[in-house]
């Protein structure tokens, strides 16, 4: 009997056992319900701690210190670019000239164009018999040779026809010819303020476009014929639409500021006319000079140009 039952100082060795057994494993579990609180909380703390850690101090996940490095290495970067570019502009421009481009071989040639001009295209339509209808032309047409009256003309040279009118290459201003708006004759818009359109005669103003120390060889003039079945009569002023070579060269807008290119007049008369309206399609070149191109298919407007003009009742 006595063999069969524990001895109480084993008993007493198996509770103090199991006590230390509780004693480890109670840590343990209040470890593990922590974590699982921890982890419950770590998506919400960890994002706002990425975008500002208090224990750290980090911003975005950098310090106020790393961050100062960061835009100032930036700032020198950007700021050493942008003194690169400007020096280069600078150096670039020190090559330019002033006054004329530094590089003329692309344009050889002028173009012709013809004023008026409407904003459709290169076409005058009008009515004789409603004046609104040709008020714009007329107007354009005053507008464009205010520039060439008398009394603003009289401050230019009055220069020998036939010679060119070359002056000495220095930085002053230069000076120009005079083209008097009453060397347009009846297309001046003196004589008749209309330029003749309630006629049913319309006055067209053909000009060659400026180019930097042009000469023209020979004598220069302007030639028009008309494309379409309908005829017409033109009348040129000045005298055969000639080209003076004493507008030439041109030596720039910066230096040249007082210079009006030449002018060619054409006063259009149909000679068929129709109950209803009188259109004709006309083309305007530069002939008389060997230097001037006017018979380039790649461009419609080197040394010519071509209109149409619609009259109606």
């Amino acid at each position: 009997m006595r063999s069969a039952l524990p001895s109480f100082s084993g008993l007493q060795s198996f509770v103090l056992q199991r006590k230390k057994r509780r004693e480890r494993l109670q840590p343990t579990s209040a470890m593990a319900k922590e974590e699982e609180k921890d982890a419950g909380s770590k998506p919400e703390s960890s994002w706002k701690d990425f975008i500002y850690d208090p224990r750290s101090g980090q911003f975005l996940g950098r310090t106020a210190s790393s961050w100062a490095l960061i835009l100032l290495f930036y700032l020198v970067f950007y700021g050493f670019l942008a003194g690169l570019f400007t020096f280069t502009m600078w150096v670039m421009l020190q090559t330019l000239d002033d006054y004329a481009p530094k590089y003329r071989d692309r344009v050889p040639s002028p173009g012709l164009m013809i004023s008026p001009k409407a904003q459709a295209g290169l076409e005058i339509v009008y009515s004789r018999s409603d004046n609104n209808s040709f008020e714009s032309h007329v107007k354009a047409l005053h507008t464009f040779l205010a520039a060439y009256d008398d009394s603003k003309q009289a401050k230019n040279e009055n220069c020998n026809p036939g010679v060119y009118f070359d002056q000495s290459d220095d930085r002053s201003e230069k000076r120009a010819c005079r083209f008097n708006r009453t060397m347009l004759g009846e297309c001046s818009g003196i004589s008749d303020p209309t330029f003749g359109y309630p006629k049913g005669n319309p006055c067209v103003l053909v000009k060659m476009n400026r180019i930097i120390g042009l000469k023209p060889e020979g004598n220069p003039y302007i030639n028009c014929t008309t494309k379409s079945e309908n005829r017409a009569s033109l009348q040129y002023f000045p005298e055969h639409g000639r080209i003076d070579l004493m507008y030439f060269p041109y030596f720039g807008k910066k230096s040249h500021v007082s210079y009006v290119q030449p002018l060619v007049a054409i006063k259009i008369m149909p000679t068929t006319f129709n109950s209803t309206k009188d259109e004709m399609v006309l083309e305007c070149k530069v002939q008389g000079s060997p230097n001037l191109k006017n018979e380039d298919e790649r461009d419609k407007f080197l040394g010519r140009v071509s209109f149409r003009v619609l009259i109606t009742e």
